[in-house]
């Protein structure tokens, strides 16, 4: 009854060079997305069609209590549009990301987002219609063999029966979601658009402008004059800006806390985390487990102070690299090979997939052109394969990763579509990062069991440490800081830029420790994460890699059972709560055991990094 695409927004790559133009890019390199619509002739005409469509659903408007039978055809019709809705969007964001600055493109995104609220407008008395459904007679329509395949389906949707309002309210909420957008909107553009973040010398007398993809790696820069001059500048832009970015923070809040209140949740945080039937102890039990374990974070930090012989260490030191005059160049092709290598304990079906997809069925599009998406996803439908977007760098480690990243992303969205039924292939976020972080830590296996030198084993126990340190340690506290946040802003207190500043300045010193020197801008880096647009939702990294490591030591360690196990969560999609899911693969996330054990994987690496440098 809800429509949504699933897409991961990862790593977001320096840009070298000028970009070339999309026409100065082999064929084979890009994706082939003929086999959703060979001509954009035949999305135009099925988008006339699926918008006269949507007129279907005023027949069934009032005859759910009817009868079990009006039940299933009224889910069946709604199903349909769903999932041609979700193909001609797949298509529509694909091409628009290819190039932002086509104008047709960018049109034919705007009408299917247009064309989502409509529909969405002409469903939403669905839900009304099944709650007033008195119980004991949704309670027979269940039993009945008509409903016995949507049975999971309508309970999921029976769950929300005390949060869902009349017909007319659940419309009106409905066609209120264009204007909810307005804070998160004005963010992306002031972030992205209209934010001027400065420039700075390099160590060869350059001037470099200072972007949000190239900021990072800036950060890595050896020479320490660079690092800090660019930080300041960056920082100096939010706190031009800090009035702006805390009111559109707090007008987000206030956004979140309203529909909450209005759909009878008792919190922003309950309403989240329950439409995935996540108990809230989940949550508690991560920002807990990682307080009892900051000793190895800030052992860590002391250690960088020492490797780098600073008398001081700022938050501008933590991401250039220990180990000096390491160069990497991997081709595209070479990337593949390493990660299918790495891959093999997963088995040869797995990996004859995956060699086929990212070779010769051309499910990515490799590099970066003029006016294309930045950073990677992965991103498909039902009735596509699916399809990763790149802006692969040869010189960069990163583009080999993010490449296995979304590999697994895509895998698990082409199991779980080759083995469920439409209606329940669509795994949820919560679960979404797991395979995807899985891959990864079997290539950083993979790449440890290899002849390396001294010097890489440093830089890639370094790596590792440092993607625990940013998805486990680092999505924590911003999580700890969303959940400060909005229970500050539901008992009533004003969310003013020094509240912000406040709450956000107590957990940078409570994370990085009484060695770190921190910065006073540094307080205005809780404006500038755009995932606190989507409340509630970075926790689900932290969560995700925790169960992925607990999972790679299973199937690493383990034999047929544990890898079928593994297998069958990611054929299992949505099928189950997510919960569940991890329980059948092997992870008690209610427990806080699997974040434990990656929290101890982080201190093994912190203890290794010291006896390699020693």
């Amino acid at each position: 009854l809800s429509w949504k695409t699933t897409q991961s927004y990862t790593y977001f790559m320096e840009v070298t060079s000028k970009p070339i133009t999309r026409e100065g890019i082999s064929e084979e390199a890009k994706w082939d997305l003929t086999g959703l619509f060979l001509q954009e002739s035949l999305w135009k005409e099925d988008f006339k069609k699926l918008e006269a469509d949507l007129a279907g659903y005023e027949s069934f408007k009032g005859t759910l209590s009817s009868s079990a039978k009006a039940i299933k055809e009224c889910i069946e019709f709604d199903i349909g549009i769903s999932r041609k809705i979700e193909k001609l969007y797949t298509y529509a964001h694909l091409r628009n990301d290819e190039d932002k600055t086509h104008a047709i493109n960018q049109g034919n995104f705007e009408k299917m987002v247009r064309l989502h609220t409509l529909a969405a407008q002409a469903n939403s008395y669905i839900p009304s219609e099944l709650m007033a459904i008195e119980e004991d007679r949704m309670h027979q329509f269940l039993q009945s063999k008509e409903l016995s395949f949507y049975k999971l389906h309508l309970e999921k949707i029976l769950r929300y029966r005390k949060h869902t309002l009349s017909e007319k309210e659940e419309k009106l909420l409905a066609s209120s979601a264009e204007i909810a957008r307005t804070a998160r909107d004005a963010f992306e553009m002031l972030d992205n658009a209209d934010l001027k973040l400065g420039a700075v010398m390099d160590e060869n007398g350059n001037e470099v402008v200072i972007t949000q993809g190239n900021f990072q790696s800036i950060m890595q820069s050896q020479d320490r004059r660079v690092r800090k001059e660019a930080f300041e500048e960056f920082y100096s832009a939010y706190s031009d800006h800090q009035y702006t970015f805390a009111s559109l923070l707090s007008s987000n809040i206030k956004k979140d806390i309203f529909y909450a209140r209005e759909k009878n949740h008792a919190s922003v945080r309950e309403k989240a985390m329950f439409s995935e039937n996540i108990p809230v102890e989940v949550y508690d039990n991560l920002i807990a487990s990682v307080h009892e374990n900051m000793a190895p974070l800030h052992k860590y930090f002391s250690l960088r102070k020492k490797i780098l012989k600073l008398d001081q260490i700022h938050i501008y030191d933590m991401n250039v690299p220990l180990v000096k005059n390491i160069h990497w160049h991997v081709g595209y092709n070479d990337s593949v090979k390493k990660i299918l290598n790495s891959l093999q304990p997963l088995g040869s079906d797995y990996t004859k997939v995956l060699r086929k997809g990212l070779t010769q069925d051309r499910w990515v599009d490799r590099y970066e052109s003029k006016g294309k998406r930045s950073g990677a996803y992965s991103s498909g439908c039902y009735d596509s394969n699916p399809f990763i977007l790149m802006n692969y760098q040869e010189d960069n480690i990163n583009s080999m990763y993010t490449l296995a990243h979304e590999a697994g992303h895509s895998m698990h969205s082409f199991l779980s579509r080759k083995t469920q039924p439409y209606l329940y292939a669509d795994y949820t976020i919560f679960v979404a990062e797991v395979a995807s972080t899985f891959n990864e830590a079997l290539l950083t296996k993979y790449l440890f069991s290899q002849d390396i030198d001294k010097s890489m084993k440093i830089y890639l126990t370094c790596r590792e440490i440092d993607n625990l340190r940013g998805t486990l340690y680092r999505q924590t506290m911003f999580a700890e800081f969303e959940h400060l946040v909005y229970a500050s802003a539901e008992k009533n207190q004003p969310m003013t830029l020094d509240a912000f500043k406040d709450i956000y300045q107590k957990l940078l010193k409570e994370y990085f420790g009484e060695n770190t020197t921190l910065d006073d801008c540094l307080s205005y880096e809780c404006f500038r994460i755009p995932h606190f647009y989507f409340s509630f939702y970075v926790y689900k990294y932290a969560t995700g890699i925790s169960a992925a490591y607990a999972l790679v030591d299973m199937v690493s360690e383990g034999g047929t059972t544990e890898l079928n196990d593994y297998l069958n969560f990611l054929k299992e999609g949505g099928s189950k709560y997510p919960i569940d899911l991890l329980k059948g693969a092997g992870v008690d996330m209610t427990s806080p055991e699997p974040v434990r054990t990656a929290l101890k994987k982080f201190s093994t690496l912190v203890d290794q990094l010291e006896i390699l440098t020693n």
